[in-house]
């Protein structure tokens, strides 16, 4: 038994617009399933953006942002201006003023970042690099073991995982880890199979079950050990 990562999920007060936003960056296509707002990745780790209704209120820095790759100053300098025309803008998060990389905030306020071009980690993972994410070197194993992706990095309380078929890499920073920011970036799996088996598995792994009812059409609601929510579709 074993999961797919249907969907990284942004919590959004308009998914409409979020959407169009992200699908002006990144450039991709709609893939909306029934009520779900959702975009295609496009990318070989086969995942896709989508865009949930939530009242949540963001009280903090996400635990979760993308990081979107250049292959030049000139795409990095394009990347960052066409976010800016689509509505972002610049965020602080304590990077220092000459740092490479540029660091933008969505119309939600969703941190993402704009990387500077050579970065050998994320060589050839695609346009979105990596889901950067705060988090604990038990959590990185627990996602580890949860998608049947193989850790490509761990070390000094620092992982990552990416997908067998390539593309975007998942990282966690290791600890302390950052206080919960209310309005988030979640995953959506999909069981290969039964989908209460999955959960079962899941939990046997170290999730945890949440409220059922908040995880909508049949989703089982979770959480995975540092206490991100997660949910387990039924099968598509």
């Amino acid at each position: 038994m074993s999961s797919q990562l249907f969907a990284i999920s942004f919590d959004a007060h308009r998914p409409e617009l979020l959407a169009h936003f992200w699908a002006g960056v990144l450039g991709l296509q709609r893939a909306d399933e029934g009520d779900d707002v959702t975009l295609l990745s496009g990318n070989d780790a086969g995942y896709r953006l989508g865009f949930r209704p939530s009242p949540a209120q963001k009280t903090a820095q996400n635990r979760l942002h993308f990081d979107l790759t250049s292959s030049s100053p000139e795409e990095q300098q394009e990347t960052v201006a066409r976010a800016l025309d689509l509505g972002a803008r610049h965020a602080d998060v304590g990077q220092e003023p000459d740092a490479s990389h540029v660091v933008l905030a969505d119309p939600e306020g969703n941190e993402f970042c704009v990387i500077e071009p050579g970065n050998a980690f994320l060589a050839g993972c695609g346009f979105i690099g990596a889901l950067a994410c705060d988090g604990s070197q038990a959590v990185g194993y627990f996602w580890s073991q949860a998608l049947g992706w193989p850790l490509v990095w761990d070390q000094d309380q620092e992982t990552a995982i990416q997908s067998p078929n390539g593309g975007t890499k998942i990282t966690w920073g290791g600890p302390p880890l950052m206080p919960d920011p209310g309005k988030d970036l979640h995953f959506d799996l999909v069981p290969d199979d039964d989908q209460q088996a999955e959960v079962e598995r899941l939990l046997s792994l170290g999730a945890k079950r949440l409220d059922s009812a908040r995880g909508g059409d049949g989703a089982v609601l979770l959480a995975d050990p540092d206490g991100n929510e997660f949910r387990v579709l039924t099968r598509r």
